[in-house]
């Protein structure tokens, strides 16, 4: 537990990062230490798989759970998410391509000003981000990644494995699809790790912008992901 709590705090301060302000962060150290201790009960060396990896992935799901069983997300909020996500499918079905803020505006019937305050609204207090689209159930009905139902390397589930490299090939034409500027985000958040501040000084915008821009990236990733068909 002293040895791997640094990786809660590393976790909680990500998180935090695109919560409102009357999130504590301690409480979310508070949360991910019970993913902590579930990641260490739970881990088989046998998998193959850094702890480090595996701990991260618990440690980030406990917070979630916790912050979702408080339901603290307005009603609002989270209809004019979908809405946005629903629009976006059904202009990109139309258009064959991302569609742009005056379009997706338009076709949400407000302007574009309201769409950018509905986008900062939505990454202030969602608590989805990118990695859920990973995310399955296991049989205790929690919610894992699909990084922990792969099975034993000797003992390969061939239907699994195809099954996770279709899910692998479909986020990376997702991601590819998305606008240089969002795929950039997503690019310097996931994998370079850096914070949404960082990423506002590298691109020289504010970070209430990069966080409009996650959050458009990740409503039209998640669209696309569900597959939803329209007319």
């Amino acid at each position: 537990m002293v040895a791997y709590s640094p990786l809660v705090k590393y976790v909680a301060g990500r998180t935090a990062a695109g919560l409102p302000p009357h999130v504590e962060e301690a409480d979310l150290i508070s949360y991910g230490l019970v993913g902590l201790i579930s990641a260490i009960e739970r881990f088989d060396p046998s998998r193959e798989i850094k702890f480090e990896t595996y701990a991260i992935t618990r440690i980030k799901g406990a917070i979630i759970d916790e912050l979702r069983s408080l339901d603290w997300v307005p009603r609002s909020v989270r209809a004019r998410a979908r809405e946005i996500e629903r629009a976006n499918s059904k202009l990109e079905h139309r258009l064959q391509r991302a569609p742009s803020d005056a379009e997706l505006a338009a076709e949400l019937g407000i302007e574009q000003e309201d769409l950018q305050e509905s986008l900062l609204a939505i990454s202030h207090s969602s608590i989805a981000a990118l990695d859920e689209l990973w995310s399955v159930s296991d049989s205790s009905g929690d919610q894992v990644s699909l990084m922990d139902t792969l099975e034993d390397p000797g003992a390969p589930d061939p239907a699994r494995a195809l099954d996770v490299g279709d899910m692998k090939d479909r986020i990376a034409d997702a991601i590819a699809r998305l606008p240089e500027r969002e795929k950039l985000v997503i690019a310097l958040y996931y994998y370079e790790n850096l914070t949404l501040r960082e990423i506002g000084e590298v691109l020289g915008v504010t970070e209430s912008r990069i966080s409009q821009l996650h959050t458009k990236a990740v409503l039209r990733l998640r669209s696309r992901m569900q597959g939803d068909s329209f007319d």
